[in-house]
C-alpha cells in the first residue's frame, strides 16, 4: 500500500511538473503528458464508441480539449481523473452527434445472487481468461455502461473517484454500477458453461 501511494504521489508531481512547463511556454513537454495517457484515453474511447477508428479521431480531440483547457486544471483532484473525465465528455458528444442505438437484450430480473456467483466463477478462473471474458462482454455493452465498468475492473477506480469523472453522485453511481454488473452478468451467463454454473450456485447454497 506505501509503495502504490509513493507512486501514486510521484506521478501526480510528474504530471504537475509537466502542465507546469506547458503553462510556461514549453509546449513540447505537452508531449510527455500525451505519452503517459495514449494508452488510457484511446481504450476508454474504444469501450464507449465500440468503434477503433472512431477512437483514435476522438483520442485526438481529446488531448486537443485538455491542451486547450491545461490552464483550468487546478489539481483539485488527481490530473489522470480529470483526463478520465474529458475524454468521457468527448465520447459522450459523439454518442450524442451519432444517436447511436444498442440493440442488445438483457435478462432484466437477473437476481443479485446469481451476478454473485458469476462474479465467483470469474474470481476462480485464470486471470488472463477472465479479463478476456470481461474485455469481450464489455463490447456488447452500452457505452456508458462499458466506460463505467472500465473503470470498476480494469482501472481500480474507487467509487468516489468514478463519481468525479461522470460528475455524478457516489450514490448514483453505486446504483449505476449495480445495473451494468447485472448487464454484464447476463451477456457472460450466455458465454459460460451451464455446468459451471450450476455448479457455482450449488457450492453457496
Amino acid at each position: 500500500m506505501y509503495l502504490l501511494s509513493s507512486y501514486v504521489y510521484m506521478t501526480h508531481l510528474e504530471d504537475q511538473h509537466y502542465i507546469n512547463l506547458v503553462l510556461n511556454g514549453n509546449t513540447n513537454s505537452f508531449a510527455a503528458l500525451v505519452d503517459r495517457y495514449k494508452d488510457m484515453v484511446y481504450t476508454l474511447s474504444v469501450k464507449m464508441l465500440n468503434n477503433k477508428e472512431e477512437a483514435e479521431e476522438i483520442s485526438q480531440d481529446t488531448f486537443i480539449k485538455i491542451y486547450n483547457a491545461l490552464n483550468k486544471f487546478k489539481g483539485e483532484s488527481k490530473f489522470s481523473t480529470w483526463v478520465y473525465k474529458v475524454t468521457y465528455n468527448t465520447c459522450l458528444d459523439a454518442l450524442k452527434k451519432k444517436k447511436k442505438a444498442n440493440n442488445v437484450s438483457y435478462i432484466e430480473d437477473f437476481s443479485e445472487h446469481q451476478t454473485k456467483a458469476l462474479e465467483g466463477i470469474l474470481d476462480s478462473i485464470d486471470e488472463k481468461e477472465r479479463n478476456q471474458a470481461i474485455q469481450e462482454c464489455l463490447e456488447e455493452l452500452p457505452g456508458e455502461d462499458a466506460f463505467l465498468l472500465t473503470l470498476y475492473y480494469f482501472d481500480d477506480q474507487s467509487v468516489e473517484e468514478i463519481a468525479k469523472v461522470m460528475n455524478n453522485s457516489e450514490a448514483n453511481i453505486k446504483v449505476k454500477l449495480f445495473r451494468a454488473r447485472k448487464k454484464l452478468a447476463s451477456i457472460l451467463k450466455k458465454r459460460l458453461e451451464p455446468e459451471m454454473l450450476d455448479y457455482y450456485e450449488y457450492e453457496r447454497r
